[in-house]
């Protein structure tokens, strides 16, 4: 899957250092709900398990990786994939050092040509914190719909915070 900017791939042993870097950024905590920090051990058999795909394990994660300089500056998860329903959630990160290029936009792109297209979805989902401007901006641009609003859905370190649940419907069967 190759965008003008960037492409998506599968998880490597490789990208070991990237993922505990990102999964154990208390910055990226609140918009994924960890709880505590990932080990190394956890995130090997975490991408071990990747190779079972997503239909095996009814989610999956591509990196984003720029077609320049071949540098992974990204993440899209793939989770809640039922196949029955033809629907599935994603959520995005992009590394700080790497935001506002225009690399998520693209990275949602392919990933909804790639479920809509290839796995023949229904539909896509997506949950966005209220207050996470940047990402409602950012999927709301990629045709996504604010379809909901869960109520004091998220704990955060200032109270409790509402949750927006959008979806994007494919329009051809």
């Amino acid at each position: 899957m190759k965008g003008q900017k960037v492409h998506l791939r599968a998880v490597e042993p490789t990208d070991l250092p990237l993922l505990y870097e990102w999964e154990n950024d208390p910055e990226n905590w609140e918009v994924s709900h960890t709880m505590e920090p990932y080990s190394k051990a956890l995130l090997e058999k975490f991408i071990e398990t990747s190779a079972q795909g997503l239909y095996g394990n009814r989610q999956q994660r591509l990196m984003v990786v720029t077609n320049g300089t071949n540098e992974t500056v990204g993440a899209i998860d793939i989770f809640d994939f039922d196949p029955q329903n033809r629907r599935a959630g994603i959520g995005i990160l992009i590394d700080k050092k790497h935001r506002h290029n225009g690399f998520g936009l693209e990275a949602v792109e392919l990933t909804k040509k790639y479920l809509f297209e290839t796995v023949k979805l229904h539909q896509i989902y997506c949950n966005i914190l209220i207050d996470n401007s940047y990402s409602l901006q950012l999927f709301q641009k990629a045709g996504f719909e604010i379809c909901g609003k869960k109520k004091d859905w998220c704990q955060t370190e200032n109270g409790w915070i509402d949750e927006y649940l959008l979806q994007i419907v494919r329009t051809t069967k």
